[in-house]
């Protein structure tokens, strides 16, 4: 499974230099792989993204004030939520 957004997040990691968090994204991406027939596609999509999502945060406190990595993440955050909504369980309405 081709996730776009894992690319863009593994170059913003070479370019600071994160060679440890790329050794956990790729292991993280392998671990999902065979996920895909048994789980569906989105969900495990919405699992590489909250993961993306996780990284990302921990960067934006390790680099306050980097502008692209406040990019990126604002962007997964927003496909992570809206892939999310997929996954919600409708609320219950009372029945009167």
């Amino acid at each position: 499974m081709k996730v776009e957004e894992v690319e863009r997040v593994r170059e913003l990691l070479e370019k600071l230099g994160e060679e440890a968090l790329i050794v956990r994204l790729d292991s993280f991406i392998a671990l999902n792989e065979g996920l895909e027939t048994k789980r569906g596609e989105d969900y495990i999509r919405l699992s590489i993204l909250g993961f993306l999502e996780g990284l990302l945060l921990s960067l934006k406190m390790k680099y306050p004030g980097n502008g692209e990595i406040i990019e990126v993440y604002e962007e997964i955050k927003a496909k992570r939520v809206e892939l999310d909504e997929l996954f919600r369980k409708p609320a219950m309405q009372n029945i009167q």
